[in-house]
């Protein structure tokens, strides 16, 4: 695995080392924070393709759990095959402005390869059953007055959502529930539209990027046309929020610049936006 990289750190709002620790939950190695006494719910986060080895995403955990209401979760849905940090930089620069065009292409170019294999052993199917396979078994681990919330970033923003999805929801004491009362997905990567957002049945949060390259920001507008036909043809939907963050370059509630004010704000709103949402419907 390769070691983290001092801009991968760098790349966060939020400083010092992780305080949490890895354990094995359902099946999967994941590293725990939080209130594991009484915690007011669960939030299981579904990280960028880096995993756990980008420190970024430990810290997020940690700034979720940092309340003291929450226990939160992040397993390696990546099964300790994430990308390699080697191309964090490559995809999502911590400060775009220093990366050449020629440097960015000639390196990508160069890593490319291992970056298509990579996404060859990681398949919707298969990817899509090990998110399943964990909600299902934490849902029916959870005693049911505690409340399950979901954040995903950029790929896992995808599986987040899904997870609020009807076709997903298991029996649990004779009562068919939802795997996650609440969703929260920051700049939602490979989303299918409208399979992936028509049929939700938990309330949703939404961060979009205007300048984002990876997810569109047109992605915003499709979705809520199909929510709006949806409301049209009698279905009753959840609430569903969207916020759009500027600059919002891909990746900015997980690597953006905290050296420039605007992309440090991204960072700052996006974690308060995913914590408001759990607060009130958690």
């Amino acid at each position: 695995m390769d070691p983290p990289c001092q801009e991968c750190i760098k790349g966060t709002v939020h400083k010092g080392q992780p305080l949490g620790k890895e354990e094995m939950i359902h099946g999967l190695n994941t590293y725990v924070i939080g209130n594991r006494t009484n915690p007011r719910g669960i939030i299981v986060i579904y990280s960028d393709i880096f995993g756990l080895p980008l420190p970024n995403n430990k810290l997020i955990a940690d700034a979720y759990a940092k309340s003291g209401e929450w226990l939160v979760y992040l397993p390696d849905f990546f099964k300790g095959d994430p990308v390699p940090l080697t191309i964090a930089d490559l995809l999502i620069p911590v400060d775009a402005a220093n990366q050449s065009t020629f440097a960015k292409y000639t390196g990508f170019l160069a890593r490319a390869p291992s970056f298509v294999m990579w996404m060859m052993r990681h398949k919707e199917a298969p990817t899509n059953k090990v998110c399943v396979d964990f909600l299902q078994a934490l849902r029916r681990a959870t005693p049911r007055g505690q409340k399950i919330g979901m954040a995903g970033f950029c790929w896992g923003g995808k599986y987040a959502i899904r997870a609020g999805l009807e076709s997903n929801m298991i029996e649990v004491d004779g009562e068919k529930v939802p795997l996650v009362d609440a969703v929260v997905a920051l700049h939602p990567s490979h989303l299918v539209v409208p399979d992936d957002v028509e049929a939700l049945v938990v309330p949703v949060s939404v961060g979009w990027g205007l300048e984002d390259t990876g997810v569109k920001i047109e992605q915003k507008g499709k979705v809520e046309e199909i929510h709006a036909k949806a409301k049209e043809a009698g279905r009753k939907l959840p609430e569903t929020e969207h916020k759009i963050y500027r600059p919002g370059r891909h990746g900015f509630a997980v690597r953006g610049n905290p050296d420039d004010p605007l992309e440090r704000a991204c960072l700052e709103d996006s974690l308060t936006q995913g914590l408001d949402w759990f607060k009130r419907w958690l």
